[in-house]
């Protein structure tokens, strides 16, 4: 029996002895102070948890246990006035004669759920407006998250107090996705928490509605732009021609010359007949040129010959060019002189 004792105060004794843990609180949207003490896993033990903010005087009990697998892991205690978060909170955690005593600033430490009734619309100003709804407006600020078919999201902040977010002229060919959440603004305390994201909204190329409000818009749109581009161009045209500034001018191509001979030819497109009198023709026949002289009879008489004229050999291209009787052949190599002995034989 003695051995039992022993043995069952020799593992009992170590949860005894323990220290009761570190307790963390966090005011949840504005209307209780959440408690737990299970940063360290659960428990072994069940402990009675006590608090009072420091402009009460009175300690309450929990109301409301957080359990887990039947241990008490958390407290949710009620908020009371709004401004309690600016006074200190006191926690005691009691388990047998062990007791801990804890202090807490909760200004700070404010967790405000998440936004609610999130809603797209179409406006009529052709610009995506995005709704929603939170507790204590006028000292929310917000962050929204955007992401363009299922791309990278992209953060925008909005300011204390508004709840609306606008996208300009969003594509009706995209797809747009939204999330919101909100914290306590900095005129307010500006909490170090800020709350959970909405649930997402979609709105694009699978929402037929606001598709088909999109499409009509831009094609009215459209048509109008249409319609005054091209009257402007018109009024263009006709001031242009009407003072002769605008004159269109036909440039022929024409073709890179080249050394080629039958390029040239195609180049200046000669007739057929043209062409043919360019050619060169080797087939004409060598016609000599031949000059006579009449012989004066002075002059037959110191060469001691008798007078006489002669003719050269005439066929039929031969050439005869005249001779001046005035002009007497001289002896030069450009006159002929013709003995008598030659005249002989021409007369043969």
């Amino acid at each position: 029996m003695a051995t039992r004792l022993l043995l069952l105060l020799f593992l009992t004794g170590p949860v005894i002895s323990k220290e009761p843990p570190d307790v963390d609180c966090l005011v949840v949207n504005l209307q209780y102070v959440h408690c737990s003490w299970n940063k360290q896993g659960t428990p072994e033990v069940n402990y009675t948890f006590y608090s009072r903010f420091s402009n009460v005087k009175e300690v309450s009990e929990c109301e409301t246990y957080v359990l887990e697998n039947s241990t008490n892991i958390g407290c949710n205690q009620p908020y009371g006035d709004q401004l309690n978060r600016f006074y200190i909170f006191y926690t005691k955690l009691v388990h047998g004669e062990k007791r801990s005593l804890q202090e807490h600033e909760l200004k700070t430490k404010v967790k405000l759920n998440p936004p609610t009734n999130l809603t797209i619309k179409n406006e009529s100003d052709s610009n995506l407006w995005v709704y929603w709804n939170q507790t204590a407006t006028n000292c929310v600020e917000s962050e929204i998250r955007i992401r363009t078919n299922n791309k990278k999201w992209e953060m925008s902040k909005i300011s204390v107090g508004k709840q609306n977010y606008c996208i300009n002229l969003p594509s009706s060919s995209s797809q747009y996705e939204l999330q919101v959440r909100s914290k306590v603004g900095y005129n307010c305390g500006d909490s170090d928490f800020w709350s959970d994201w909405s649930h997402p909204v979609v709105w694009g190329s699978n929402n037929s509605t606001d598709i088909n409000k999109m499409n009509g818009s831009m094609s009215v749109w459209t048509l109008v732009l249409c319609v005054v581009g091209a009257i402007t161009l018109i009024l263009m045209v006709m001031t242009l021609l009407h003072h002769e500034r605008l004159r269109i001018i036909l440039i022929p191509m024409v073709p890179k010359p080249s050394l080629i001979p039958h390029d040239i030819e195609d180049w200046f497109k000669l007739s057929k007949g043209l062409k043919e009198s360019f050619k060169a023709n080797y087939n004409e026949r060598a016609c000599p040129v031949r000059e006579y002289c009449h012989v004066s009879q002075s002059d037959s008489e110191s060469s001691g010959s008798s007078t006489f004229s002669f003719t050269t050999d005439q066929t039929d291209c031969s050439i005869f060019i005249p001779v001046d009787e005035s002009d007497l052949c001289s002896s030069s190599t450009s006159a002929a002189l013709v003995s008598s002995e030659e005249a002989e034989q021409v007369s043969v």
